[in-house]
Parts: C-alpha cells; structure tokens; sequence
C-alpha cells in the first residue's frame, strides 16, 4: 500500500544502472500525525472557530496588565522571596539526594540487576508525576503552606536531576575505578575517587539549570495551597485585578531571567 502511494525514486547510474532509491519515511509520519490531530481535536471537541473568534481577548487582558501598579511591589515582594527560598530549598535538597538514587540506579557501579531496575523504575514514576499534583498530595500530608512546595520541587529535581546523573555515571571511564578497585579500595572509595570528579561538572550545571525550572514551576503551586507568588496570582486572577497581576509577572518575569543569566554564566564555566 505505502509503495503505491509513494513509489520508490528511480535513479540511474554513470554506468546506465538503474537502482531504486531508499524511500523517505516522512510522508507516511506526517500522514500519521495529521490523521492523530485529527483524531485528537473530534475526541477532545477542540473548537478551531471559537479559538480564532475569543483570541482577541487574551490581548485585552494584556492590556489591561499595562502599566502594572507599581505601589503593588511592596504587596508581593514577600511572596516572591518566598517562592525563590521554596525553589532554592527543594532544588538543593533534591540534588543532594538524586545522587544515592543515580548511583544505585547505574549499572556499571551496582552489580546487583535487580536494584538498578528498582531505582530506575522509582526515577521514572517520580518523573512522570506532574508537579502540581505532587504539590496537591504534599498539602494534604504537611497542610498548606510552602512545606508542600518544597516537598513537590524536591521530588521532581530528585527525579530529573538522578535520570540525567545516572546516565552520566553509565557513559564514564571506568578504568580509573577498576585500577582502585584492584588495589584494594572498595566500591564507595572508588566511585569516590574515579567517577565523582568526571561527573561532578555536569552534576552542578545539570542541578544549576533543574533550579531555573524549579523558580517558574514554584510560581504555579500557588493554586494547590503550596505557598508563594502563585497565591497571590490566584488572588488576582478571582478578583480581575489585571494591573496588579501584571506587576506580579513582570517582577517574576524579571526575576527568572536574572537567575537564569547568572545560572548561565556559571554553567559556562562548569562545561
């Protein structure tokens, strides 16, 4: 059927050889992707008209936004502190703790096949766990508050940081650790000294940059109860208050790009 459709190119040869060219997959992957949107927008009962017709207003509301109250600053700066300490807290906490899970999820460092997938299989499940639902459960366990916000960054940054940590570990030159452990060192010794400092570079720069999310996923939890500058975008929101929630995102506006400027300029000297 696919070769009827897209019939393999014939091309011929200096030598007058006719040979058939390796056809493309890529009409039949964007058939298959128009046929899923499709699929997607008569299941969800996706509008396209009512999109075009209302868009207008998400402009109107912008607008609105334009200029922020500027008094309002002295209102959310308290809230803003507290956001950036929920995402400094739980990211550190979170780093310092994904790398047992990395190390116990590498192949190369535990023997033991049974609890590398265990791990693997923790940081996968932890990873696909949103984080405003992590939050939502977090409030019900340590009440509302930034307790919960903590609690929801911390879990995430463990998941994303120990993926990318243990994957690191796995692709390291095991030589130097084999040499130690030859020599009589034991495995932590050895993992210590011979794989630590190769990952250790991308580590920080990987925990570095899993904080510049963490500040823009800590400004949403909020709207579960989680503390923060979210709860006061909520506030704003109920009450169509648009001037004081532009102050609001202008100011975390700001504040993220500083953060990821500086995050940026030490990642740089990490790599």
């Amino acid at each position: 059927m696919y070769d009827k459709i897209f019939p393999p190119k014939q091309v011929v040869l200096p030598s007058g050889k006719v040979v058939l060219e390796k056809r493309s997959r890529t009409p039949l992957i964007l058939l298959l992707m128009v046929i899923a949107i499709v699929w997607s927008v008569n299941m969800t009962g996706f509008d396209i008209k009512l999109l075009f017709r209302r868009i207008d207003q998400f402009f109107v509301i912008i607008g609105d936004m334009i200029p922020p109250k500027w008094s309002y600053f002295s209102s959310l700066w308290r809230a803003l502190v507290a956001t950036l300490q929920m995402s400094l807290v739980g990211s550190m906490i979170g780093a310092l703790l994904s790398v047992p899970f990395a190390v116990m999820a590498s192949a190369n460092i535990i023997r033991n096949q049974v609890v590398v997938t265990v791990f693997k299989v923790i940081l996968s499940l932890l990873r696909t766990l949103p984080t405003l639902v992590t939050a939502l459960i977090a409030t019900f366990v340590f009440g509302l508050g930034p307790t919960a916000g903590v609690v929801a960054i911390l879990l995430f940054t463990i998941s994303y940081v120990g993926k990318l940590l243990y994957e690191q570990i796995e692709n390291v030159d095991m030589g130097p650790f084999e040499a130690m452990e030859s020599i009589g060192m034991t495995r932590i010794q050895a993992f210590r000294y011979a794989v630590l400092p190769q990952v250790l570079p991308g580590f920080l720069s990987t925990s570095l940059f899993c904080f510049e999310g963490n500040v823009r996923y800590a400004a949403i939890l909020g709207y579960v109860g989680a503390g923060g500058i979210g709860l006061l975008i909520n506030e704003n929101l109920g009450w169509r208050d648009y001037s004081n929630l532009g102050m609001i995102i202008l100011a975390l506006v700001v504040t993220v790009y500083l953060i990821e400027w500086v995050s940026e300029h030490f990642r740089k000297k990490l790599i």
